[in-house]
């Protein structure tokens, strides 16, 4: 059965109107079960979402993107431009989840866990209702003159938004920056950090212009997973979707009546009172099928069960579902793509496990000089070397240094014999290799030089000793 519907909703969206200029959307406030679960996860995730920048392990920030200086912390682990392969690998693997979810439960992730979702909807919007009112309030507000009221009530939301736009500017800087750069920030002043205060400035200003009048054409227009989903859904996904097998029928959907008897004239369930549209941040009509718009929010779901339970007719007419599901009463089954993605899935985190426990604590690096060639000095050679130590760890190591592990020989290292690396700090130098000139048969041969901190080997690297061609 095909879902009877008029087609023109695919030539335009529901936040433009017939001249093409911006339409708002003045959204019902929801409320039922669903919406109480998302209130549930939405404040979850933002009390992680604050805390994250500012919660340490072993001396390092839980989530940290600092693209400026190409250092990455996740779950506490650091990434160093050395370590990009696996910051790579980590984003790689967060993909494939999230398709994997998209292919199975459709677009959830945009409706429950999306920062802009969760802000908009669950922060933002809610103050609009605190501050405006509710759907109607805010339409007749909309409407309404420039009076004492109007202007009143725009500039208490207004300030209240610009105060949080630049309260969450600041976790978002903590975040690219680092939580001990933003404390910093704020004990040295405007005049000492000032890029940083203006780089502040410009992001209140983008998250004020976002959440105060973009809202939700960044899901609509700007975001582009909203598009992915034309490629990742099939009939088998469980989407938010309209039965339009029980709302439609033979004879398609009519307003309710009492004194009729729906089952006998042929007519859906859908009593078509237009609550679900009214109630959509998005502005859709769910019942014309799956939408690049919809956000998979559950608002059309609480409100269409209410109207149901009203008037006695079973809940559930929009519901997570598959189009399978609804038109051929199939149940769901985890199907062969739904596999391979798992199977991607794990393979990547397994690979991605087994590298951050062989990740070793130095990235060490052992290159000769450029342009010197090997010194004989009677029965040794020596060559000369540049080295460049990084501490990829939260403690100092106090006893570094070099010794051959592949020939008998002697490093000897310009200026100390053993230094210290203070965490997460580098250290670079010169040294010398010597080696007897009867240890050496080519003229290019490979030495393993390792790195010890007193007795512990930390890391082991390679680079290449030349000598004569004869010996």
């Amino acid at each position: 059965m095909e879902i009877p519907t008029n087609e023109n909703f695919r030539d335009a969206i529901g936040t433009i109107d017939k001249e093409g200029k911006r339409k708002f959307i003045f959204p019902k406030k929801p409320s039922g079960k669903w919406y109480q679960y998302r209130i549930y996860v939405s404040y979850l995730l933002l009390v992680i979402l604050v805390a994250n920048p500012f919660v340490k392990i072993n001396g390092n920030q839980f989530m940290m993107f600092n693209v400026l200086e190409r250092r990455f912390n996740i779950f506490g682990f650091p990434f160093w431009p050395q370590d990009f392969y696996l910051f790579v690998l980590v984003m790689i693997t967060m993909v494939v989840f999230v398709i994997l979810f998209t292919v199975v439960f459709g677009r959830i992730f945009c409706g429950w866990i999306c920062p802009q979702t969760i802000f908009l909807e669950m922060v933002f919007r809610r103050i609009e209702f605190w501050i405006d009112g509710d759907r109607g309030a805010q339409m007749r507000l909309a409407k309404q003159r420039w009076d004492a009221e109007k202007i009143r009530k725009r500039l208490l939301k207004w300030f209240v938004y610009f105060v949080l736009s630049f309260a969450i500017a600041n976790i978002f800087l903590a975040y690219v920056i680092g939580s001990d750069s933003l404390y910093r920030m704020i004990e040295d002043g405007p005049e000492k950090q000032a890029s940083n205060f203006i780089a502040l400035l410009i992001f209140t200003g983008v998250f004020y212009f976002i959440f105060t009048w973009f809202r939700e054409q960044v899901c609509i227009i700007v975001c582009p997973y909203g598009r992915l989903q034309g490629v990742l859904l099939d009939n088998k996904s469980i989407n938010v979707a309209y039965d339009f097998v029980r709302g439609e029928k033979e004879n398609g959907r009519a307003k309710f009546n009492k004194k009729e008897d729906r089952a006998l004239s042929g007519k859906g369930d859908c009593i078509d009172c237009g609550q679900c549209v009214n109630v959509c941040p998005t502005g859709i009509d769910i019942r014309n099928g799956t939408q690049l718009e919809c956000t998979n929010c559950t608002a059309c779901i609480d409100e269409c069960n209410t109207i149901m339970a009203g008037i006695g007719y079973p809940k559930g007419l929009i519901r997570y579902a598959s189009e399978d599901e609804i038109e051929k009463n199939e149940p769901f089954r985890f199907t062969v793509r739904m596999k391979g993605y798992t199977a991607v899935l794990a393979i990547l985190m397994a690979v991605l496990t087994g590298l951050l426990f062989l990740r070793n604590d130095i990235e060490a690096s052992v290159l000769r000089l450029p342009g010197q060639l090997y010194q004989y000095d009677g029965n040794k050679i020596r060559n000369v070397y540049t080295y460049k130590l990084l501490n990829k760890t939260v403690h100092d190591f106090k006893d570094v240094h070099f010794e051959i592990v592949s020939h008998e020989g002697e490093i000897i290292n310009v200026g100390h014999e053993k230094f210290t690396i203070n965490s997460q700090g580098t250290a670079m130098g010169t040294l010398f290799i010597e080696i007897n000139a009867e240890k050496i048969h080519t003229d290019k041969t490979k030495l393993e030089i390792g790195v010890y901190n007193g007795k512990e080997l930390l890391e082991t690297t390679v680079t290449n000793f030349l000598g004569p061609k004869t010996f």
